[in-house]
């Protein structure tokens, strides 16, 4: 009976992070939050462990099935926000589903860097991390003027992230429902779907079989990863996109096809080591990981179960990803691609109505014109990261 529940659990968890993950919009705190609701009515009825396969189960799912939209549809999550462009680039090529591939194949890097990086974790981590907790606020200020320096026109990039930092700290103060669902359907997605229906919107026809890799170009993307995401794994206000920008200057000049395939390592990386530090030091630094650790403190048993379900569900994402992709890029060219953007504005406009309010809706309208301001002045859009960085900056400072 106890296997049949866990074999439910985990479908269930597949389900509603294919749901999530295609849904555009749909970013991960939101459903962190529906799902810590949700989660004391749950415990009365199911372990603890029954509820920790289902929330990993999602989670994984969700990381490679966002993928779709952001590369398709131009809307990403705060982990997808920085694939969009390099991830649209190749769409407009006709190379959409290679993308995808591309982000997943990296997704399936994660987990051998997550399965490196664990019992080095174990090892270090519980001793070295009041050293770096003293050093948190100095190690942010270098990572925001990391990000500044990627930038040729430093001075205006600067300007944009320091009014992308205010914007984030006032919008994050705000009194209203899921502040992040506007801060960043607005700077990242929204204003890229207005700044693209203003070029050409017709796509080419998508190639649907996959190109062959040069194996040796992936080495790069890799080491950078296993250098960053063990580090930006316990630093607050760091996702998968700040991670990203750190891990392409480590790298050096990457390619599109580099980018996608290092951002989509990262992100399993950075969620998976999230399940690590919090059994180690009791930090959650993701949504999912916050969830589980108001079910309660996770035991060793536990966490073995959680990382061999990521491999499990890693695998199963992987190939269902391609699989939707592939049914995309096989229909799309025959879509009016102006008319699915533009339905997607709507969709983002009314949930972000329904959800946060008026206020939220101002919030994404100002996002939007800092975004689009961004694209106009060939800023790169990492730059508006100051969002969430120089809010936990300031939170730092106050200690």
């Amino acid at each position: 009976m106890e296997a049949l529940i866990v074999i439910i659990a985990i479908v269930l968890g597949i389900i509603f992070g294919i749901i999530a993950g295609l849904t555009p919009g749909l970013h991960t705190n939101l459903i962190a939050s529906i799902l810590l609701l949700l989660t004391s009515l749950a415990l009365k009825y199911f372990s603890p462990i029954i509820l920790i396969i289902f929330i990993v189960s999602l989670s994984i799912t969700n990381i490679f099935l966002e993928m779709i939209p952001s590369i398709y549809l131009g809307a990403p999550d705060e982990e997808t926000a920085l694939s969009v462009l390099p991830g649209h680039e190749l769409l407009l090529k006709g190379k959409g589903h290679q993308a995808v591939f591309l982000s997943a194949l990296g997704g399936l890097s994660g987990i051998i860097i997550l399965l490196i990086v664990s019992p080095i974790f174990f090892i270090f981590l519980p001793s070295t991390y009041p050293f770096f907790e003293k050093m948190m606020l100095w190690l942010l200020v270098w990572i925001c003027i990391f990000i500044i320096k990627d930038n040729k026109q430093k001075i205006l990039a600067a300007i944009f992230f320091i009014f992308s930092g205010i914007f984030g700290f006032a919008s994050l103060n705000l009194n209203i429902s899921q502040p992040l669902l506007p801060l960043l359907t607005g700077l990242f997605g929204t204003s890229g779907i207005i700044f693209s229906l203003n070029g050409k919107t017709n796509l080419p026809n998508q190639e649907a079989e996959l190109e062959k890799l040069d194996k040796k170009s992936f080495f790069r993307p890799i080491l950078a990863s296993f250098l960053v995401s063990p580090i930006c794994s316990f630093l607050p206000g760091l996702g998968g996109s700040q991670a990203a920008i750190i891990g392409s200057k480590i790298a050096g000049e990457l390619e599109r096809e580099q980018f996608l395939f290092l951002n989509g390592s990262i992100n399993i990386a950075l969620m998976g080591l999230s399940f690590v530090t919090l059994f180690l030091i009791n930090k959650s630094r993701t949504g999912s990981a916050a969830i589980i650790s108001q079910i309660g403190q996770i035991t060793f048993r536990e966490l073995l179960i959680i990382l061999a379900l990521i491999l499990v569900i890693s695998m199963i994402s992987f190939y269902l990803t391609l699989i939707i992709s592939k049914n995309i890029a096989n229909k799309i060219g025959n879509w009016n691609y102006r008319k699915i953007s533009i339905s997607i504005l709507i969709f983002l406009v009314a949930l972000t109505g329904i959800i946060s309010g008026v206020l939220g809706l101002l919030v994404l309208l100002t996002g939007t014109c800092l975004g689009l301001s961004c694209q106009y002045y060939g800023l790169r859009k990492g730059i508006l990261m100051g969002c969430l960085l120089i809010p936990t900056i300031i939170i730092y400072w106050k200690f």
